[in-house]
């Protein structure tokens, strides 16, 4: 579900389906060269990194494929019916994509929210957030004591040791007066309530491991420094638009690393990350993600419009987009899908860009570079079907946002 640069401001709120494994941002603020205490931190994210990297990309990738082919195969023609307009509020629970089927339609949700864990697909699969822990309520929506939280507020929830399972007492807005800095082996789950990150600081995620963000409302953010998403990351069910300038920013700058000692590459390699099952709506100008090196799997988005372009990269990254709808804006210099930054045609012709099943409207187009037999050899090593065609993009995502969940009821 992360993927997301959360210090950028937006004016309508996005839902996002977070399942992190590594998160371990590097650009952290104050770090000091012989500081021991985030020297470690540094050392332990940089094991994390490599512990959750997946040496064959392909492997996961055709898993995600397999769940989505498996679920429509399920319903058959029904999703072609469903494709010629449902209400996306009210009438009878329609889970359009395999990580809702996997929970979504259960009256009982509430009774087993560790579920969610068992639903994530691509590479955050197996991410466990704060199952292996106690249920926390957050009944303060106040942040006024950022040194020490006042307990039964989020910020003191996220700095607990240990695996905790965040749920709301009640629908809140929550400003935060300073960033929140979160710790590993956490969940947070807005389900059941109407809950707002809002007008105030969003969230940074730097450092640590294994993280679910789920069903929240995120917006109206105020921009201040913070981390960006590292490694292993699943993006799903994502529903945004109006004056955001970009959503997804993965990969840090040389600036950073080369300060501490890092080469970027060998580092931003391991990245990998799905993005999936994603509604991007108009208004929205770029970065939809923006990655530098890293594996990147675009897969069943719906983009419908973009003001400068829907994908891009530097530094060699490795993009896969499979079954997207992109329906282009009128701006006729905005047609182009994905765009690459900081290199001459020469350099970028080498980068492996491939696109696969995606359906391109209003002169929408996507440049491919690298090797075209690319995706082929991704799935050469095992035996499964591929992505779903970009007709279906609007289907998966139909149910992309946040849901309206009342215990006893499905979602």
């Amino acid at each position: 579900m992360a993927l997301i640069n959360t210090t950028t401001s937006f004016s309508s709120f996005f839902f996002f389906l977070f399942f992190v494994v590594i998160i371990p941002t590097l650009n952290a603020q104050n770090i000091v060269e012989h500081d021991d205490y985030w020297s470690q931190l540094r050392e332990q994210a940089l094991n994390n990194t490599l512990s959750a990297y997946h040496p064959n990309p392909d492997e996961v990738t055709e898993h995600f494929n397999l769940h989505v082919a498996r679920h429509l195969k399920e319903f058959g023609n029904s999703t072609r019916r469903s494709l010629r307009g449902r209400k996306r509020r009210g009438g009878p629970c329609v889970a359009t994509n395999p990580i809702d089927a996997c929970w979504r339609c259960n009256p009982n949700w509430e009774q087993n929210r560790f579920r969610l864990t068992d639903c994530a697909l691509g590479f955050a699969r197996g991410t466990t957030g704060g199952k292996n822990g106690p249920f926390y309520l957050v009944t303060d929506s106040s942040d006024d004591d950022v040194v020490n939280p006042k307990p039964g507020t989020l910020r003191h929830a996220v700095i607990q040791t240990g695996p905790l399972w965040i749920i709301f007492a009640r629908s809140m807005v929550i400003k935060l007066n300073q960033e929140l800095i979160m710790t590993s082996d956490k969940t947070i789950d807005g389900r059941g309530a109407n809950v707002h990150i809002a007008y105030g600081a969003g969230i940074t995620i730097q450092f640590i491991r294994n993280v679910i963000i789920h069903n929240l409302h995120i917006h109206d953010i105020v921009k201040a420094s913070g981390g960006m998403i590292r490694n292993s990351v699943d993006h799903f069910g994502f529903r945004t638009g109006s004056d955001g300038d970009g959503i997804s920013l993965f990969g840090a700058t040389n600036i950073w690393l080369d300060h501490l000692s890092i080469d970027a590459s060998s580092i931003d390699e391991k990245m990998q990350i799905t993005i999936a099952f994603t509604h991007f709506g108009k208004g929205l100008v770029q970065r939809m993600p923006r990655c530098r090196w890293g594996f990147i799997h675009v897969v069943n988005n719906d983009y419908t419009h973009w003001l400068m372009y829907a994908i891009g990269g530097s530094s060699h990254p490795t993009i896969i987009s499979q079954g997207n709808r992109f329906i282009a804006p009128p701006n006729i210099a905005a047609k182009e899908v994905a765009h690459r930054n900081f290199a001459p045609p020469e350099v970028w012709m080498q980068w492996n860009w491939r696109s696969e099943g995606d359906l391109m409207v209003n002169g929408a187009f996507f440049t491919q570079s690298g090797d075209p037999g690319a995706i082929g050899k991704y799935a050469s090593t095992m035996n499964m079907m591929g992505a779903r065609p970009g007709e279906m993009a609007p289907y998966l995502s139909q149910y992309s946002g946040t849901l309206l969940c009342t215990p006893g009821q499905p979602c």
